[in-house]
Order: structure tokens, then C-alpha cells, then sequence
């Protein structure tokens, strides 16, 4: 990997030394230059996780990804680097405690001895910084704030609402391989029940500011609210795309949307 390459992509400016501050600024430059997004699953494109294929779509591609996408990234930026890595798993939540398949990609990078949690790809209410793994502390980041807490037998991150604790997805620390991640990105690419085949969805998180745009709908959520505005139809969706995310598609670009 072009490691200088990666950090033009991503506006990053500094060195590559596994220490904490680099990983909380390769972190932040990644979460925030880099969206979520599902476009290729609704224009019917293979999700694919190899390096090669994510280098040329994100990197070089000037495009995003989901989750497996994201974090198989970052997580071999953070290796590259010098970092311990440690890839897991989860069952999202965003509020249900329903269970769910385990379909998001997370990892631990460790420094000094000590974990950190880094997720480079749940969008909107995801991490700009890695958080410390210590159970029940408070992490802030800017406008956010997050904690990791213990249930059981497993570990479930949290954000704050207004009106309290949000649990956005539930893991343990059994390690997840790349098989793993091909099995759950078949499922969620392809099957016709799940949601990134069912609607549009591109998320980018800011310090002060989160956006997220499903079908029509683009959201601006911030510390005291959430504001909503419609989205036209057509080219109107190519510019909002452009404009809010830097995500660029030719004109006429459709995707199907089941709304």
C-alpha cells in the first residue's frame, strides 16, 4: 500500500508511527473524508474485499464503502503502520435489543498494551476518535460522546442522545477472519430482505455535524437536534451526493430505491 497515497485521499498530514496520536488522526481523517455509502449494492456492482478492490473504489476511486468495506481498509492502514490489529464482529442495535446477525466489521488496535476500539465505518453515529476498551467510560468527541458497556457476555457501544445512552451494536472479542466478513458481505449485498438492498443510504460524521441521507431524505443531526429536508428526485439526488458527500456519478445515474 502507497501509504502517502491513502493519506492525500483521506487529507492527512502526518507521520505513520504506531502511536496513539497517529491512530486518533488517521482515525478522524478517515471517518470524515471517507462516507458510508451503499450505491454500488443498488446499482447491482459485487461488493468486493479484497485490498486490490477497495484500494481502487475508495482510494484511488474517490468513492466510499460500508462497513466491510471501510474498516478491512483501515484496519490494513493501521497494520501497515505497525499497529497490533484485532477484527471482530457485530449484531447492530441502533436502539433494538432484538437480535440480529452479525453483520458489522469493527477491530481493536492495541498500543502499549492497551485496546482501542476503532470503527471507521457505522457512518453518521459513528467514532471519529478510537475509544479506549475500559468499561463505563465516557468517551467525548466534539459535539458526541460514546462508552463502551458489559451485558452479559458481551460488549455493547453506546452514544448519547438527548433523551440518553443510544446502543448502536453489540460484539465480543472472538476474532473475526476475512472468510467471516466475505459470508456476511455476501448476505448483506445480495439477499433481498436486507436493508442496503431495500434503500439508499450514504452517512458522513463530523465533529460538530453528522449527515445522513436515506432515499430522498438527507438529515443534519447535531448536538441540540436534527434537521430534515427532501431531496429531488434525478440529478437533483447526483448534486446532493456531490455537494454533501463529494460522491460523484455521471449524469443520468439512477439508483432503483424501494421506498
Amino acid at each position: 500500500m502507497d501509504l502517502k497515497t491513502y493519506a492525500a485521499r483521506v487529507g492527512y498530514t502526518g507521520g505513520f508511527s504506531p502511536t496513539l496520536d497517529t491512530l486518533r488522526n488517521l482515525h478522524y481523517a478517515h471517518a470524515t473524508h471517507i462516507p458510508f455509502e451503499n450505491l454500488d449494492v443498488l446499482l447491482g456492482r459485487p461488493i468486493q474485499l479484497d485490498l486490490e478492490s477497495m484500494w481502487r473504489k475508495m482510494v484511488e476511486g474517490g468513492r466510499g464503502g460500508y462497513c466491510f468495506e471501510q474498516n478491512s481498509l483501515f484496519s490494513a492502514i493501521v497494520e501497515e503502520a505497525g499497529f497490533r490489529v484485532r477484527r471482530l464482529s457485530a449484531r447492530v442495535r441502533m436502539g433494538s435489543t432484538g437480535v440480529r446477525p452479525r453483520s458489522h466489521m469493527l477491530f481493536l488496535a492495541e498500543i502499549d498494551r492497551e485496546q482501542w476500539l476503532c470503527d471507521v465505518g457505522f457512518g453518521g453515529d459513528g467514532l471519529l476518535h478510537p475509544i479506549p476498551f475500559r468499561l463505563g467510560e465516557t468517551a467525548p468527541q466534539f459535539s458526541w460522546k460514546y462508552r463502551v458497556m458489559q451485558e452479559g457476555s458481551v460488549y455493547v457501544l453506546q452514544s448519547w442522545r438527548p433523551d440518553g445512552w443510544l446502543d448502536l451494536y453489540a460484539f465480543d472479542l472472538e476474532p473475526t477472519y476475512a472468510l467471516d466478513y466475505q459470508v456476511a458481505n455476501y448476505y448483506t449485498s445480495t439477499y433481498p430482505t436486507s436493508i442496503f438492498r431495500k434503500m439508499l443510504r450514504v452517512q458522513l460524521p463530523g465533529p460538530d455535524v453528522s449527515r445522513l441521507l436515506i432515499n430522498h431524505t438527507l438529515s443534519e443531526r447535531s448536538a441540540t437536534g436534527i434537521t430534515e429536508s427532501t431531496v429531488p428526485e434525478g440529478d437533483g439526488l447526483l448534486e446532493v451526493l456531490e455537494t454533501h458527500f463529494d460522491l460523484h456519478f455521471p449524469k443520468g445515474t439512477r439508483f432503483p430505491i424501494v421506498e
